[in-house]
């Protein structure tokens, strides 16, 4: 594993990922997650429908990233996986996520083809820019997909210590029983790396985009721990 997949799925990389629970705090609200017993399903159901497909762009992006593809490419890519997030409050928690890793990104990595991608659009996807980072400073699709398939667990994880207060040292075990299945899903990420952006997979994740939706439209209405 290269270096700089710790650097981009470490908790102190100030890319903003802190203030996002993935959907577990409108799932602790609506009472779905109660008991330290419901969220390794939650885990495991969020890696495999919201956390595959963001590894799969991202492994994408670092591949393209370490080719310097054109700017073209670039639109491609975020606008497809626009196309496979249904849920506006998905795709913003998502560009949020991306402004914030840009911003601390390009400071950490200079490269011309950060650049070339900020210049197509200012606020990236997460997977996008996490998995372009990854490309420039030397890691692989596979080393990209595996930060980013963490990252769709370990927020969630981290918010459930914040929310219901569980123990956190069970909840890390939780995170480390998934080990297999992370590796599993960097696999197949790394695997369609270099395919066209059109065919890249796209899991649906129906019950997310509705926590999703449903958080945004109560964090209008009052004070919510979590943007998303």
């Amino acid at each position: 594993m290269h270096v700089v997949s710790l650097l981009l799925a470490d908790s102190r990389f100030p890319g903003g990922a802190h203030i996002h629970s993935g959907g577990l705090e409108e799932a602790v609200a609506r009472k779905l997650v109660t008991a330290e017993r419901d969220l390794p399903g939650f885990l495991h159901g969020r890696l495999w429908t919201a956390g595959s497909p963001a590894a799969c762009f991202a492994a994408a992006s670092a591949h393209a990233a370490a080719r310097s593809v054109h700017k073209g490419y670039w639109s491609r890519l975020d606008a497809e996986l626009d196309a496979r997030t249904p849920s506006f409050a998905q795709r913003e928690a998502s560009r949020a996520q991306g402004r914030g890793t840009a911003r601390a990104g390009r400071v950490a990595w200079r490269s011309p083809v950060i650049a070339d991608l900020l210049a197509v659009t200012a606020r990236p996807h997460h997977p996008v820019i996490t998995g372009a980072l990854a490309g420039v400073a030397g890691g692989t699709p596979r080393d990209a997909a595996l930060a980013v398939a963490y990252l769709a667990i370990s927020g969630p994880a981290s918010a459930a210590v914040r929310l219901l207060g569980f123990d956190p040292l069970t909840v890390n075990g939780m995170v480390a029983a998934l080990g297999p299945e992370l590796e599993a899903v960097a696999d197949a990420a790394a695997a369609v790396a270099g395919v066209d952006p059109a065919e890249l997979p796209g899991t649906g994740a129906p019950a997310l985009d509705l926590l999703a939706e449903a958080h945004l439209r109560q964090h209008k209405e009052e004070v919510r721990l979590f943007a998303s």
